[in-house]
């Protein structure tokens, strides 16, 4: 295969040769029928295959509007006009871009015109808007794309059955799972490449699974539950699936999209692009598709402005929140749900519509989260009327949309809700203003969603005048920490929903004083946290055992800007990526802060673990497992000790040629000596030892006269 050479390679080579790359139009190069250099196509088994494939005709910026009002010539410049004004309003016609057909022999129009915009995305909008236009009772556009007539066109008159293709079973998926050390995944991103790896920390060591040059043109993401692997390119999305091999399976026509999201049960998968408007005036145009992931069918798409999605949420791009669909809880896909002002639109996927049609109308609604685990909304209404009508927090059973629960909250300044990963818990951070309504103070109201009637629970910190930097709830636990106080010197508190004597309260269980944290990341499985200090705090760790309340050890990764625990909660990463020019690269940790390897790269950009699915086990089972963890567990102590010895041998067997080395080098010098033993008795004048005790040395000192000039130098004697 031939070597694949970057961009900045290629310019470097034609400026030795004298010629500029950016003067040649690369399109124009014709290659010889049959050679490719060497340079296999990815897409050369979809090419070898027979269905015909479609291609855009090139007329994506031309609309056809129907039904028009048939004139005559006098008139032709006032329907002209009229129709002129409704579409110049969505976007920008060519000049002469609007054309109405004559009937030659009546000299009427025909009842119809084409409109061509500057881009196919304002046709497309003015198709959605305008379809369906009432000009008057006798005249509703009917308006289409002119690239959809070609699709119209070749529907055949008669109807034949699809051709059935015989079955031929692919890959299992979920091998990567049966692997016999129990390793997990992750895959890089590193300058150009893409690489997956297994975690050996055995070896010391991670073991390449499969690699490849400009796998994603900006970032890659696994599915929720491991299966896939998503790319990202300018025409749209592909997902990548295997143990070793990482096919592509399915591909999702998207051009220029930007972001993706799957949902929970990997069922779905959501691409978003964003296109800049032809007026200046106008904002940007979003374009979003839900796709099925396994047969890549588009399930629903969603187009407009980007002012239509911009409320809610934490991030994005061109002022759009994302994600812009949040899922349901639990992995089924049932329903997602999408923040409007004033409405919180909730869909299901069996028909991709409205439930009932119509959405959840709350007045002034700021934000919503879904439970992880059940059909249940939680949504946030600030303060209205200058904080005459209180803010509030309430809880929505989906699809019947009734309240659960309402808790009204009075001098809110902001407010963000948590929740715990099986959907037992729901704590509500609230900063409120002092009475004086110069500063703010924050508490907590914690929600038992399980419980009856849903009892609420009000927390506040001993000085009120903390200011939280992080919460963090154990991953199927009922615990949670919090950090508080200044940044540069943070208190870390940890919290229980239960106490030894009833369930039904909140106690503190420690404090711990003076920490160089501001961020808290939980293993997977509970029991351990990391209390980390990023940005300026240098990437200080702190692994701490939540059960028996101790520090189990401490370490650094100078300038980290990542931490991720891995799916078992065994491992735990922490990253430097390209934000900061040196350092990049991966260190990985056992659970308990014992640096087990480290993996620099250049150029490092992305650092993800695997995920796992949940396991096919009981909650009875995993409790008996690990009340007989030591029958279980000595399976693996004697792996680990096979381990061991092989390690040993390779050490010893290291050891042993390093041994050798020495000893060949050494007989070397040896012979050499000997071989150099009568110059160096000639030199002594005849003395055949080496020994340098026989000899005496004396200093003798020698003089050299170098150079003798001689100059006379005139006298004169002085005249009286």
């Amino acid at each position: 295969m031939a070597e694949v050479m970057s961009m900045a390679d290629i310019e470097a080579f034609g400026n030795r040769l004298g010629i500029d790359i950016r003067q040649i139009d690369l399109d124009s190069i014709q290659l010889p029928p049959g050679e490719d250099f060497g340079i296999p196509s990815d897409d050369e088994e979809e090419l070898r295959r027979e269905d015909s494939l479609e291609f855009e005709s090139g007329f994506g910026n031309i609309i056809v509007v129907d039904n028009l009002p048939v004139v005559p010539p006098e008139k032709y410049d006032k329907l002209e006009g009229v129709v002129k004004k409704i579409y110049s309003q969505i976007g920008v016609i060519k000049e002469d871009g609007l054309w109405m057909p004559v009937n030659p022999e009546t000299q009427k129009t025909l009842g119809y015109c084409f409109i061509e915009y500057n881009t196919p995305q304002e046709a497309e909008l003015a198709k959605e808007r305008t379809h369906g236009y009432k000009l008057d009772k006798a005249h509703i556009f009917a308006v289409n794309l002119f690239d959809d007539f070609d699709k119209f066109m070749k529907v055949p008159d008669e109807w034949a059955p699809p051709e059935i293709k015989p079955y031929t079973p692919g890959e299992n998926l979920q091998q990567w799972l049966t692997d016999e050390k129990a390793r997990d995944q992750f895959v890089i991103r590193a300058h150009s490449d893409t690489e997956v790896f297994w975690n050996d920390p055995r070896q010391s060591m991670p073991v390449p699974v499969y690699r490849r040059q400009y796998w994603t043109e900006s970032f890659v993401q696994w599915s929720p539950l491991g299966t896939y692997l998503a790319t990202v390119h300018r025409q749209g999305a592909a997902v990548w699936g295997g143990a070793a091999t990482f096919d592509r399976l399915s591909r999702y026509a998207h051009p220029q999209v930007k972001l993706i999201d799957f949902s929970p049960g990997e069922k779905y998968l959501v691409t978003y692009s964003s296109h800049e408007p032809s007026n200046p005036r106008d904002t940007h145009r979003v374009v979003l598709n839900i796709f099925d992931v396994r047969s890549g069918k588009v399930m629903r798409d969603f187009k407009g402005s980007a002012d239509e999605f911009a409320t809610g949420g934490t991030g994005g791009v061109s002022g759009v929140s994302w994600p812009v669909f949040r899922w349901g809880g639990g992995t089924d896909d049932k329903y997602f749900a999408k923040l409007g002002k004033n409405v919180i639109s909730v869909y299901e996927t069996e028909t991709f519509t409205l439930i009932d049609k119509k959405s959840l109308k709350v007045e002034n609604v700021l934000d919503f989260s879904w439970s992880p685990a059940d059909p249940i909304i939680a949504l946030f209404v600030p303060e209205q009327g200058g904080g005459n009508q209180p803010a509030r927090v309430s809880l929505f059973q989906i699809p019947g949309k009734e309240e659960l629960r309402q808790k009204n909250l009075f001098s809110v300044s902001d407010c963000k809700m948590y929740w715990q990963s099986n959907g037992e818990y729901l704590a509500v951070k609230v900063d409120r203003y002092t009475k004086t309504k110069k500063s703010t103070y924050t508490g907590f109201e914690l929600f038992r969603i399980k419980e009856r009637d849903i009892p609420i629970e009000v927390l506040e910190l001993e000085n009120k005048n903390d200011k939280i930097i992080a919460f963090a709830w154990e991953p199927k636990g009922h615990r949670f920490a919090v950090i508080h106080g200044e940044a540069s010197r943070t208190d870390i508190s940890f919290y229980s929903m239960r106490t030894a004597t009833n369930t039904g309260r909140v106690s503190k269980l420690t404090t711990l004083k003076g920490k160089n944290a501001n961020a808290l990341y939980w293993s997977p499985t509970g029991r351990f946290i990391l209390l980390a200090g990023l940005k300026h705090l240098n990437g200080q760790l702190e692994f701490y055992n939540v059960d028996e309340l101790e520090t189990m050890s401490t370490g650094e990764h100078f300038m980290a800007t990542e931490i991720e625990w891995d799916p078992t909660g065994r491992y735990v990463a922490t990253a430097v990526t390209s934000i900061h020019e040196m350092e990049n690269g991966f260190n990985i940790w056992s659970f308990n802060g014992k640096l087990l390897y480290r993996h620099s790269r250049d150029h490092f950009y992305q650092f993800l673990w695997r995920p796992r699915p949940p396991s096919f086990l009981t909650a009875e089972k995993e409790e008996e497992i690990s009340k007989n963890l030591k029958k279980y567990s000595k399976k693996y102590e004697i792996e680990d000790q096979g381990v061991s010895a092989q390690l040993s041998e390779q050490d010893r067997e290291k050891r042993r040629k390093l041994q050798e080395s020495w000893q060949s080098w050494l007989m070397q010098w040896k012979q050499m000596h000997d071989e150099e033993k009568l110059e160096r008795q000639h030199l002594r004048d005849g003395e055949a030892s080496d020994d340098e005790e026989e000899y005496e040395a004396k200093e003798v000192e020698v003089e050299e006269i170098l150079d003798v000039k001689e100059e006379i130098i005139p006298y004169e004697f002085d005249q009286e």
